[in-house]
């Protein structure tokens, strides 16, 4: 099974699919991560407020991969949107990584209400940590359509990617149409809403039409909408479930079902960027 790489605006590209660590122990960590790339995937996105950095470094060193066949993701706090505290925790997380360069850094949370509001000296720390090598690619998540347009009008620097919560309950188009306008992808976290996609029993009809489980319907839609997905399981079997993906297509009228279950905000099952 072969993962389709999606160029980004700034030269680079980003494989379709991967796998994130969010909620995995530290002390799981190098276990689940190694029997990700067992299972295939290249791709694992991590964070500082995951707490597993290390975990996903000490899998990748052990795994004997090629680095430029690995592409690694990670996040910024949210306690460290000062200039001088990103500087310093994003040398940390390389550290705890054990890389010298991380593919996609990220703003975790643009924290409207915090820092007087100041997420756009947040972003310039980005942008230089990227111009000293520090990270091949930068972007944000979960970055509302005015917090995105912020950026680009007082920078000029376009992210890459804004990873947002996005699933069939939540399909956040408004958001989803903000990226595409400035060219910048969407990574869609909880994309199986948590396994609340297992119970419908829209995209069940529609898995057994197919013979694939709901899951495997779900990130399908994701990824023939053009959305980046990221499952995350700790069951070795589930996780080459979720990599088996790209060797089926969902026909319009399925890809139209799982369109309507679209709830609007109420079906949004993390915080409000605005508020968060």
């Amino acid at each position: 099974m072969t993962v389709p790489d999606i160029s980004l605006h700034d030269g680079t590209t980003i494989p379709q699919l991967g796998f994130g660590v969010f909620q995995v122990p530290a002390e799981d960590t190098a276990a689940t991560v190694t029997k990700a790339l067992e299972a295939g995937y290249r791709h694992i996105d991590t964070a500082q407020m995951y707490g597993n950095e290390a975990g996903v470094g000490e899998a990748i060193k052990a795994s004997g991969i090629a680095r430029d066949e690995l592409y690694v993701t990670t996040k910024l706090n949210n306690s460290f949107h000062l200039p001088d505290d990103a500087r310093r925790e994003i040398d940390a997380s390389l550290d705890k990584l054990g890389l010298d360069q991380v593919d996609l850094f990220l703003i975790h949370w643009p924290l409207p209400n915090k820092y007087g509001g100041d997420f756009v000296q947040t972003w310039r720390a980005l942008i230089e940590a990227q111009e000293a090598g520090k990270t091949r690619s930068i972007g944000v998540s979960n970055f509302q359509p005015a917090h995105l347009e912020r950026i680009v009008s007082e920078t000029g620097v376009v992210p890459v990617v804004n990873q947002v919560e996005v699933h069939p309950f939540f399909a956040n188009e408004d958001v989803r149409s903000a990226n595409a306008k400035h060219g910048v992808l969407t990574e869609a976290w909880s994309p199986i809403a948590q396994g609340k996609v297992m119970d419908d029993d829209t995209i069940g009809e529609i898995a057994s039409l197919v013979g694939r489980t709901p899951a495997q319907v779900t990130l399908r839609w994701h990824v023939q909408r053009g959305d980046i997905v990221f499952p995350k399981s700790m069951n070795a079997d589930r996780m080459k479930q979720n990599f088996e993906i790209f060797d089926f297509e969902l026909e319009p009228t399925h890809m139209s079902a799982l369109d309507e279950l679209d709830q609007g905000e109420s079906g949004r099952m993390g915080p409000n960027p605005d508020t968060f």
